[in-house]
């Protein structure tokens, strides 16, 4: 039989291709740019030259796809930190956009690594990229994440630890994201007492 040419072909034999969803085409914007930071405890560094700074990203799905990427907190070495930061803050003190802050400090012993570790610093995270937070997100610098052989502790830092009405309010809405209950007790440090501290516990000055 000859080959039938494509005019000769009926109209219902020839289908155009799918139009594309313009949501896959689409990225999503952040309100704000973060830079992931990953801290690996090398003796012959300095604890700045310690800090890597990973990659940036603004969208929904980069946030996604480096997240997915990535080992979970878990997985990490002892000694090993995350830190996810609000673009040209530094994972430190002495950063100006921190000097005036502090932090709300979970501490989870070995037991609730497997259970809780991930989840909790994967909510934290998307409290933080999706402005979960209202108005009181422009006062959240970033969180870090270290993993220790005893203890393993999630800190999310805000810029104005004076500012106790934005402070207290991210406190709350943590422990409700994370479905804290009322045993859970949240404690709020300011960075200046954390770096003039004598012993191995700093004082809270805000609690929730």
């Amino acid at each position: 039989m000859a080959d039938v040419s494509v005019d000769e072909r009926k109209d219902d034999e020839i289908t155009a291709p799918e139009p594309i969803d313009n949501d896959l085409l689409i990225k999503h914007p952040l309100h704000s740019t973060w830079t992931l930071w990953y801290f690996e405890k090398n003796n012959n560094k300095s604890w700045e030259d310690n800090q890597r700074e990973i990659t940036s990203f603004n969208t929904v799905e980069d946030f996604w796809s480096l997240y997915n990427h990535i080992k979970l907190p878990s997985q990490l070495r002892m000694g090993c930190d995350y830190s996810l930061f609000k673009k040209g803050v530094m994972p430190m003190w002495e950063d100006k956009a921190n000097r005036a802050g502090g932090r709300w400090l979970f501490n989870l012993d070995r037991k609730q690594r497997e259970t809780d570790l991930d989840r909790f610093w994967l909510e934290i995270l998307l409290c933080m990229v999706g402005e979960a937070f209202d108005e009181h997100s422009e006062d959240i610098c970033g969180a870090v994440v270290n993993v220790r052989a005893k203890v393993d502790k999630i800190a999310v830092w805000t810029g104005n630890g004076q500012n106790s009405v934005t402070v207290l309010e991210i406190g709350r809405r943590l422990k409700e994201r994370l479905n804290l209950g009322r045993d859970w007790h949240l404690g709020y440090q300011m960075h200046k007492d954390t770096m003039v501290k004598t012993g191995s516990v700093t004082k809270n000055c805000y609690n929730v």
